[in-house]
């Protein structure tokens, strides 16, 4: 499937047929499951025989065809649609991760994991010690029955193993060739794991007609072109599939603005590698900082635009963009231009080897100066270049000084710095009040340092020149009281963290209150802006869902969430974790799928690895340590986890970690993945069933351990983690881990459980209040409460009522704040507004904010109550169920985010250097 047809399915859930049709269906990994055969050999199926086979296929999936799908489907030639149907089961086994066999070590997991765990790692300890190809089998003693077993040689004689329970050397648990006749595998179920009858998800997933896909691909790239924050690297790789796919005619969908960097380095390295007339104007229109050429020169390179990871191995550039890099970098003012370099040193240094700024000096003089006092180049012996440097230096008396060998530069940072230390809070304030981006980001720090009125007088100047993100961080940092620990991200290619206790002073809630409620009114003024709708309907379960900041080191995930949101627990006894991967030919790649349990204290209780596969019996189970996994086949390894047995014996929280224990990078990995499903609604027998999987995340990057989620047990809850720690050594596993792990889980709960971050609530809140004159609210309890828009009622205090009702947990009487009689309360008003009788349906939502939009929410459809979604609403839901997404605009948690954009305002800086008004932290 290429590029583009997967992005259609993933993001859209839109099949073009034409796509799919074009190219052969795709061979599937081990004996996964494929559209099904008609029986019966003498006979020629026809294209509506294929075709119902499809429908079922997908069925048992948990997918739906729309008739207009159907429709378009049918019109396919008979090869046409097997080649469409292939990719199709293909694409969405493999969002599942069921588009490969996956076969545990012991092969009717759980049941035939042994009991004594302890016996069972000591005999292979033992063996690993002391098996050498001239001795007898060390399991029996015998010498006559010892065979090799393929691909390590190891001695085993068949009275001791005959491979029909164990896919994996007994000796080393490394994957066994599935051709050596020494193997006799019994017949397994997994084969048909997806496809057997009797399994249905809970809620099918509707898969609509793409009649264009250029137009639904133009919309994408614009919407993601348009996020105000950092996009996750596979958005990222999705603008650089649809810029090459349309080039040239994408050209005309970029817009005048990308709000984020990184983003834009991206399209111009994609424009830059075709070539063109476009080229130049787009640099002129995109190219306005130092740091958007660097983050360019890293993307020509195969790097990070983000400038997180390691830098790329320098690759050589053609002339004539080396020319036009620098000539862009010339035109920048010097103090803007110098300021930019030193904010990534070791990366411009890295690049000038490329670009070569001296050996130009002479054409691109403010360039080579930068450089060079960036890279601390002697000017002390003469020389043309020595003496034309230092008279350009001359005219920047301030930013500049030569001490007699090198030029040194004094930037804003230190100007800072020096004024909050000397107590000169106007002059920090003033400075800072030229780059607004830099003042919100730093605003819990100025907080604790500046007076109440002139830093609320500040961020009132600031905050409509900064970027939603941006503001969402610094109203979560300003609001969350200091006390327990505090968790770092450092800057790196994967969220690698570090905690320290928080013992910060408080901040005072006078100044706590003025910048909250700065922040508060300037979301909701951008909010008014937008399209109004007369009815929005929103969910409170919103409160669990942390809005996003910024993005970039998430992981690809089945279910997308911002880190720290928090999710219930799939209601089944049992949760099952899952681990696949497959390594490159010729490296040997061992990951570990394990468990820490942890009492209410944080104090370690147990762990379930390869070292203890039963906890408490069956409370924990685990399916045997896979120590290699070649192609085709892979390895795969689960956990089972039985939450109530758990809890009995003392276990509270449970961290679940995915170990590269000879300490191989994900990144190197040919696939893998991880996630859970939920095993009440597994098949018995099967041990991977793509039906039952609730959350699956891809293992990519330089990370060698990851913690995706942390589960409370008492709570029945598990919070988003997707972080990594960081790695030393060999052998990574839970006992060496373990006390670094507790300080994770607590640290988590204290950054996100007991502090005040922005949640999607919030966020629907700002949206409905300034929107909509109806607001329907879906309270967790089943009921749902009716507001209605005063006639003079202003936007924020229609939002203080939503908010005064969410936090008081119950409704409020839907009257508004115009002096009219108050009307019944929600319960009675639900389907009575102004005018209509009781019970008169509410009609469509045209903006809607939900945590499931269950399966009889399509447009036109109501979701109870007499509440539907209108055909054309703007829908984020983050499970869409039934939701037709040809009918509706489904939109993504940073979308949200992204339409509180600030409006364009002049620059307040010299030409050609922005304002860092809407330009989050990069």
């Amino acid at each position: 499937m290429n590029g583009l047809a997967e992005m259609l399915l993933r993001r859209h859930r839109l099949v073009a047929p034409g796509l799919l049709a074009r190219d052969p269906a795709p061979a599937f990994a081990g004996t996964a499951p494929h559209p099904r055969k008609q029986e019966g050999a003498d006979r020629t199926p026809s294209c509506e025989d294929g075709l119902a086979a499809l429908e079922a296929d997908l069925f048992q999936l948990g997918y739906v065809l729309s008739a207009s799908l159907r429709r378009a489907l049918s019109e396919l030639t008979a090869d046409e649609l097997a080649n469409a149907g292939g990719h199709l089961i293909h694409g969405v086994l493999a969002e599942l991760g069921g588009y490969v066999e996956h076969v545990p070590l012991f092969r009717n997991f759980p049941a035939s994991v042994p009991a004594d765990t302890a016996e069972f790692y000591v005999r292979r300890v033992f063996t690993l010690l002391l098996q050498r190809p001239e001795q007898p089998c060390v399991l029996c003693g015998l010498v006559t029955t010892v065979h090799p077993v393929s691909p390590c040689a190891h001695l085993v004689c068949r009275a001791c193993w005959d491979g029909s329970d164990f896919s994996a050397c007994p000796i080393c648990h490394r994957r066994v060739d599935p051709d050596d006749p020494f193997l006799r595998p019994a017949d397994d179920p997994v084969a048909e794991a997806g496809a057997a009858n009797g399994s249905m998800s809970r809620v099918a997933t509707l898969l609509s007609l793409c009649a264009d896909p250029a137009e639904t691909a133009r919309d994408h790239l614009r919407a993601l072109l348009s996020r105000q924050t950092p996009l996750r690297k596979e958005d990222l790789t999705t603008v650089g599939v649809l810029v090459r796919e349309f080039w040239p005619r994408a050209t005309a969908w970029l817009p005048e603005r990308i709000p984020v960097r990184e983003t834009r380095a991206v399209v111009l390295a994609a424009a830059m590698r075709h070539g063109g007339d476009a080229v130049p104007e787009l640099l002129d229109r995109y190219v306005d900082r130092a740091t958007d050429v660097l983050r360019l020169l890293t993307a020509l390179m195969g790097g990070d635009p983000g400038l997180r990871e390691r830098l790329p191995r320098r690759s050589s550039l053609s002339r004539a963009i080396r020319r036009t890099l620098l000539s862009h970098l010339d035109r920048m003012p010097v103090p803007y231009l110098i300021e930019d370099l030193h904010r990534h040193p070791e990366a411009w240094k890295h690049m000038a080897e490329v670009l070569h700024p001296h050996e130009h000096h002479t054409r691109h003089p403010d360039a080579a100066l930068a450089f060079a006092a960036l890279r601390g180049t002697r000017l002390d012996g003469g020389g043309p270049l020595a003496t034309a440097l230092l008279d350009r230096a001359a005219a920047y008396p301030g930013l500049l000084r030569f001490d007699g060998v090198r030029l040194r530069a004094s930037g804003l940072a230190s100007r800072v710095e020096t004024a909050l230390r000397d107590g000169d809070h106007a002059t920090a304030l003033t400075l800072l009040g030229t780059r607004p981006g830099e003042l919100a980001r730093r605003v819990a720090h100025l907080a604790r340092r500046v007076p109440a009125e002139p830093l609320a007088a500040a961020v009132a100047e600031a905050a409509p020149r900064v970027s939603p993100g941006v503001l969402i961080a610094a109203l979560g940092q300003v609001r969350t009281p200091p006390g327990g620990s505090r968790m770092f991200l450092p800057r790196g290619g994967s969220a690698r963290i570090w905690t320290e206790p928080d013992d910060r002073a408080p901040i005072p809630d006078q100044v706590v209150a003025s910048v909250t409620a700065t922040i508060d009114a300037e979301m909701l003024r951008r909010a008014a802006a937008l399209p109004p709708v007369e009815l929005a309907l929103l969910d409170e379960g919103l409160d669990d869902l942390h809005a996003p900041a910024a993005e970039r080191s998430a992981s690809a995930t089945l279910v997308r969430l911002t880190r720290g949101s928090v999710r219930p627990i799939p209601p089944g006894g049992r949760l099952r974790l899952f681990l696949h991967w497959a390594e490159p030919d010729g490296e040997r790649v061992d990951l570990d799928l394990s468990v820490a349990l942890f009492d209410t204290r944080w104090s370690f209780v147990d762990l379930c690895d390869y070292t203890n596969l039963r906890v408490g019996g069956d409370a924990a189970v685990h399916s045997g340590d896979l120590t290699s996994a070649p192609e085709p086949l892979g390895a795969s390894e689960f956990v089972d986890l039985d939450i109530e047995s758990l809890r009995e014996d003392g276990a509270r929280y449970a961290v679940p970690i995915v170990f590269s224990y000879n300490d191989v990078p994900f990144e190197r990995l040919v696939r893998g993945f991880a996630g859970f499903l939920d095993s009440s609604d597994a098949r018995n027998g099967v041990a991977f069933d793509p039906l039952a999987v609730r959350q699956r995340f891809d293992l990519t990057g330089s990370a060698k351990i990851l913690v995706p989620f942390v589960a409370d047990l008492w709570s029945r809850t598990m919070r988003w983690a997707d972080l990594n720690l960081s790695t030393s050594g060999f052998m990574h596993d839970v006992w060496a881990y373990h006390g670094q792990l507790a300080r994770l889980g607590s640290t988590l709960e204290d950054a996100y459980g007991l502090g005040e971050r922005v949640t999607l609530w919030e966020v629907a809140r700002w949206h409905a209040a300034a929107r909509a004159r109806r607001v329907v609210v879906r309270h967790r309890d089943g009921s749902r409460g009716h507001y209605v828009r005063g006639d003079d009622e202003e936007s924020a205090e229609f939002a203080a009522r939503l908010t005064a009702s969410h936090e008081a947990g119950r409704a409020e009487p839907s009257s508004g704040a115009s002096g009219d009689a108050a009307a019944p309360p929600y319960e009675d008003a639900l389907g009575t507004s102004r005018g209509e009788s009781s019970g008169t349906s509410l009609g469509g939502a045209e903006f809607a904010v939900l945590v499931d939009a269950g399966d009889s929410a399509g447009a036109g459809g109501e979701l109870g109550g007499g509440v539907g979604i209108r055909e054309g609403a703007q829908v984020y839901a983050l499970h869409p169920g039934s939701l037709d997404p040809a009918e509706v605009r489904m939109l993504d948690a940073a979308d949200l985010v992204a339409a509180l954009a600030p409006a364009p305002l002049p620059a307040r800086v010299p030409a050609r250097v922005p304002a860092e008004d809407a330009v989050p932290a990069n």
